[in-house]
């Protein structure tokens, strides 16, 4: 009776069985995991977003495939303050980061074509393409002091089928972001090979250092974002396309038919977008503020220790290596139950090789340090 795009009876891994258990029992744990903001213990500005969000226009629909220009135009100054010129029209409105992938990878791609996809990354992308009936392919990311892409494994990775290079700009978790001569070697690459690069952008404003600047693209390109990140605001559920390299203006087109058949985004944060953009800048502050103090303290600690904090360049995470005394599973596992600290093994990131813990630089700071401590104890 249903499809097979997806493993409907994926079981519970371990780690949540055992911190279920935890829960249960009322046993407090120190979660090395936040990656919620509003979890966070940061400040908003409630009435104003709230008010912005109770715009009396929004009482009126008028259906907008792209979005609205106003939302537009609001996305579009945001990237001109950031030194790039976006005009709204090369702008399509989404409900999310992960709608934004349905879209492209429904323009891009038939069924049983291949995206190639980034290892280690999130683990989201085999769900977003089988939901698309695309296959995913990944590519290797390596490391050596600093993580950059092994272009010979992505070139090989490459077959006919290949329709689009994924690219998460800063990665998560490594947090690397895409070095200049990266991004002119991979756009020469997609030129080449007639396929597109995605780049998922929604942390490149939490760089620890400048942010790379990249040259125009050669490729057909689709950079992604939203307020999930950018204003630390997931719950009002809207994100963006922007198109741009050669062909851009035929592939919104199309995508613009993609969009008018779902009409997914909601008015009311469409009118909202112009307020919630211009006081998204305190909360990325106090963000910045507290994953460069998490991270500069977890640089401190495990200085000359067993465990090694690999260079993380953005983002809101950090790895961990630790000794392979343990696989990470048992890491995770024993930490959780004789430390009470909750964190994330390599392994739900695709990480090649052991021993990794990934942990969130957004966590409280309190409960950071004492997280951390209890590790490295």
């Amino acid at each position: 009776m249903f499809s097979r795009r997806l493993p409907w009876d994926l079981p519970r891994n371990p780690l949540s069985t055992l911190l279920d258990a935890r829960h249960r029992a009322g046993t407090p744990v120190l979660d090395l995991t936040e990656s919620n903001p509003t979890r966070a213990g940061f400040t908003y500005p409630a009435e104003q977003i709230l008010a912005a969000l109770a715009d009396p226009r929004a009482l009126l629909y008028h259906p907008s495939p792209r979005g609205l220009l106003s939302a537009r135009e609001a996305i579009s100054n945001y990237y001109s303050q950031r030194g790039r010129e976006v005009p709204p029209s090369n702008i399509l409105l989404t409900a999310s980061t992960s709608e934004a992938y349905a879209y492209l990878f429904k323009l891009l791609a038939d069924p049983g074509d291949e995206i190639l996809t980034p290892r280690p990354s999130y683990p989201l992308f085999e769900f977003l393409a089988a939901l698309e009936s695309v296959k995913t392919r990944q590519y290797p990311l390596r490391y050596d002091g600093a993580w950059h892409i092994d272009f010979d494994a992505l070139e090989r990775a490459v077959t006919p089928r290949t329709r689009a290079i994924v690219v998460v700009n800063p990665n998560n978790p490594t947090g690397s972001f895409l070095q200049p001569a990266e991004f002119d070697r991979l756009q020469a690459l997609a030129s080449n090979r007639g396929i597109a690069i995605l780049l998922d952008e929604v942390f490149l404003d939490y760089g620890f250092a400048p942010t790379p600047v990249p040259s125009p693209p050669k490729a057909l390109t689709f950079s992604m974002s939203g307020l999930s990140k950018i204003a630390g605001l997931p719950q009002l559920k809207l994100g963006w396309i922007v198109a741009d390299g050669p062909g851009h203006p035929e592939a919104l087109d199309r995508l613009e038919l993609i969009a008018d058949t779902y009409l997914s985004v909601a008015t009311p944060v469409q009118l909202a977008l112009p307020t919630l953009l211009s006081l998204s800048t305190a909360l990325r502050d106090q963000i910045r503020k507290r994953t460069s103090a998490n991270l500069a303290w977890l640089r401190s600690i495990t200085a000359g220790s067993e465990f090694q904090a690999l260079h993380v360049e953005g983002g809101w995470y950090a790895t961990l290596q630790v000794p392979r005394t343990r696989s990470e599973e048992e890491w995770a596992l024993m930490l959780l139950r004789e430390r009470d600290v909750l964190v994330q093994p390599g392994f739900f990131f695709d990480f090649e090789s052991e021993a990794y813990l990934v942990l969130s630089l957004l966590t409280a700071r309190d409960v950071f340090e004492h997280g951390v401590r209890r590790i490295c104890a």
